[in-house]
């Protein structure tokens, strides 16, 4: 049997690429490839975070860990999917997550006389947490 087109081709290429993703999930769970449960795409997220650690370290294997990170983020986009999150909202809010509590880390540092270019990553973590807990 020959199939002429691909369902695949229905998913808008306009998307944003998380969108995209979502959008090439949807139609090929419409012919029944598709995860039954939460539980087993949060196993394919981990066996794809061990795909990408066992790439990690290998001399000029740029390409290998472009890959895997692809698979990590098409599995998490796919998590996102079954939990009906926009992806792309969720990336969103989180990078202005993260641009809030480091500008406060920032000012943190300034009001307590510290240079963060001196600072080590325990310490910078410390101030992390004090913004996150200041957020409670």
């Amino acid at each position: 049997m020959s199939i002429d087109k691909s369902i695949l081709t229905q998913a808008d290429v306009s998307l944003s690429q998380l969108n995209y993703a979502v959008a090439l999930q949807e139609l090929a769970a419409q012919l029944g490839f598709d995860w039954a449960n939460i539980d087993d795409i949060i196993s394919k997220i981990n066996e794809e975070i061990d795909e990408v650690k066992a790439e990690i370290g290998i001399p000029n294997n740029q390409h290998r860990l472009l890959d895997e990170m692809g698979d990590l983020l098409f599995a998490c986009t796919n998590l996102a999917r079954h939990l009906n999150i926009d992806p792309e909202h969720a990336i969103t809010a989180a990078n202005q997550k993260f641009y809030a509590r480091f500008s406060q880390v920032e000012q943190l540092a300034h009001l307590q006389n510290k240079d963060l270019t001196a600072l080590s990553l325990n310490e910078l973590d410390l101030l992390w947490e004090q913004v996150k807990q200041r957020e409670k």
